[in-house]
């Protein structure tokens, strides 16, 4: 199966981050013929306010971001893993009295072939941390948090979702091995202090871990919060189920690209098989 990973530098503009999104995919098909597209996280909107990212939000399947990747899905014959989009909270009116929820999801699609929605995954981990130079990122002051894991189907090979921050808490990758996952989808916008240091290690221990392939697309470039202006680090990667490196980006926009053997996934966990040897403690 043919993969390609489009590596973006989204900024707080939707319809520009949307034509470039449709022409990387665009590119993509044209220059490697690929199964399967996937795109950073949000790839539809990065930066801006609260208040700017709720008014970028839209319900899946009905806004501008869903509607041009179930197309593109649909015209080419492909699949896409959509990165993720912000998604708005239906029905979340509060008691009386109450304000509704002021948040948003942060939410991958999957559309097949044909361009019908086959998955929707909703971050579940937020990212709340303060970086070593001392900036404060609060996700969760934006994003309310999913609590689902989710799987799909692509021509036989199991797809399972995550996006960014989740690559740090392995229970969730072992969830998804346990549903089946032999491919693991990654959409990042990681930051560039953390990605120097752990991007790579981390995507490669998961990997590894879960004896699948691990596909992370990722944001590049800066983009601006308010007046600050922050960097995320690239470098889009492609890790084989023994932990190797088989493609990577480097740190503009573009392309990466792989093809992936199902067999392999079979061949390394017959070689060690961990799931049969886990140990159920306390």
């Amino acid at each position: 199966m043919k993969i390609c990973l489009i590596q973006m530098n989204s900024r707080a503009d939707k319809a520009a981050n949307i034509a470039a999104a449709v022409a990387l995919i665009e590119q993509a098909v044209a220059q490697e013929r690929p199964d399967w597209v996937a795109l950073p996280e949000c790839f539809d909107f990065l930066g801006g306010s609260r208040a700017d990212k709720l008014a970028a939000a839209e319900v899946p399947g009905e806004g501008a971001a869903s509607s041009a990747l179930k197309a593109l899905a649909k015209k080419h014959g492909i699949f896409i893993h959509a990165g993720s989009i912000l998604e708005k909270i239906e029905g979340q009116a509060g008691q009386a009295g109450q304000a509704a929820e002021e948040r948003i999801h942060n939410t991958t699609l999957a559309f097949d072939r044909s361009g019908n929605e086959i998955a929707r995954y909703r971050k579940i981990h937020m990212f709340d941390i303060t970086a070593p130079d001392g900036t404060q990122y609060r996700e969760s002051a934006a994003f309310k948090p999913g609590d689902a894991v989710a799987t799909y189907d692509c021509d036989g090979v199991t797809i399972g979702c995550s996006i960014c921050y989740d690559l740090r808490f392995p229970y969730l990758f072992q969830a998804l091995a346990e549903k089946g996952a032999e491919m693991i989808a990654l959409p990042s916008a990681f930051t560039l202090q953390t990605g120097k240091d752990h991007w790579e290690v981390l995507c490669r221990a998961r990997a590894i871990e879960t004896e699948a392939y691990f596909c992370a697309p990722a944001q590049c470039g800066t983009h601006m919060v308010g007046n600050e202006t922050r960097t995320t680090y690239g470098h889009s990667l492609i890790v084989d189920p023994w932990g190797h490196v088989i493609a990577k980006a480097s740190d503009g926009v573009g392309i990466v690209s792989a093809r992936i053997e199902p067999k392999l996934v079979a061949k390394v966990r017959a070689q060690i098989p961990v799931a049969q040897h886990k140990v159920k403690l306390g």
